[in-house]
């Protein structure tokens, strides 16, 4: 972790109020008001329940709090925000910097008007819930998306025909550097799962615009995308949800299914037999086995019938 060395009692342990202490070389003690965890196994908190370890797991008390750390971090660590867990792969070696995870001070959304601001940990189900109770109508897909604002943001998170960008007016993040910006939707360069948010930079807050909206509409389609969901994908699962981005003119899954990939195996790690652009962890898999299955779906695919697959799970971390 660059040049900072932890003051935490012990390895996996969370403290409060604890201190990233720099070597000898370095310069001047850091406080943290949110919990500092060293050596923090990252598998429990990923849908795939697989991967190693980050050297530090910083839960922020606020703003403010995640802002002052940035800032008084060794530029050269690697920080990388962590939402729900889904559409994600830590590598088997773990992440060598810290894991930002926004916790329930991030958890909120409140409507004004036909407006809803959330913050950065907030699950789409409890966006989508309150713009319901709200009659904000325009946002039940984000119901269906397993994720939190920060991911949806940063990737451009869709379904269902509606995505992101189609809702998001502006957002609030936190840089590397620990400058607090907040940014009008146009600036985040979006296309299809992208943004050009700038590495390391943090969702904290997120504005959605929809429409008036009867309540009881609002939930019936909600409750049709949850119905859609349960019939066609693998929900119950160790999973990490839609693995590749639909290519131009194509749907993954077809292509996948078209290539004989359906139930392929690598150790522990499958392709699902009910949605093709799953992949599972049916118990022991490591996140090399499920990146390795990966890869050779996407071999398989181009063999088949020309079209280069590009993942839309991230892949981060280390080799083991």
């Amino acid at each position: 972790m660059g040049g900072w060395a932890g003051r935490c009692d012990c390895d996996g342990a969370g403290v409060s109020g604890a201190t990233l202490q720099p070597s000898p070389s370095g310069e001047g003690l850091q406080k943290v008001l949110g919990k500092l965890t060293s050596n923090a196994p990252l598998a429990p908190l990923v849908w795939f329940k697989s991967g190693g370890s980050a050297d530090w797991l910083f839960e922020p008390k606020d703003v403010q709090d995640l802002s002052d750390f940035l800032a008084n971090l060794d530029p050269a660590t690697p920080v990388m925000p962590l939402g729900l867990g889904s559409n994600l792969i830590v590598r088997d070696g773990g992440w060598r910097g810290v894991v930002v995870r926004l916790g329930k001070a991030f958890s909120f959304a409140r409507a004004d008007g036909k407006t809803l601001t959330c913050g950065g940990g907030t699950s789409g189900i409890l966006v989508s819930s309150t713009a319901r109770d709200a009659g904000i109508a325009g946002l039940e897909f984000l119901r269906s998306i397993p994720g939190t604002v920060g991911g949806f943001v940063r990737m451009n998170g869709g379904a269902y025909g509606r995505e992101t960008k189609d809702v998001l007016t502006a957002c609030t993040v936190v840089l590397r550097d620990g400058t607090v910006a907040t940014l009008p939707a146009e600036a985040l360069g979006y296309s299809y799962r992208h943004s050009t948010l700038p590495e390391g930079a943090i969702v904290v807050e997120a504005t959605f615009a929809g429409s008036p909206g009867d309540p009881a509409a609002i939930q019936a389609e909600m409750d049709r995308i949850a119905a859609a969901r349960e019939e066609s994908q693998p929900l119950r699962s160790k999973t990490g949800g839609s693995t590749f981005k639909n290519p131009d003119g194509h749907k993954a899954w077809a292509l996948i299914d078209a290539a004989g990939c359906r139930g392929l195996r690598i150790g522990d790690a499958q392709v699902s037999e009910k949605h093709c652009n799953f992949l599972l962890n049916l118990g022991a898999a490591t996140s090399a086995d499920i990146e390795a299955l990966g890869d050779e779906v996407i071999a398989r695919v181009k063999a088949y019938s020309g079209v280069t697959l590009e993942w839309e799970i991230q892949r981060v971390g280390n080799a083991a």
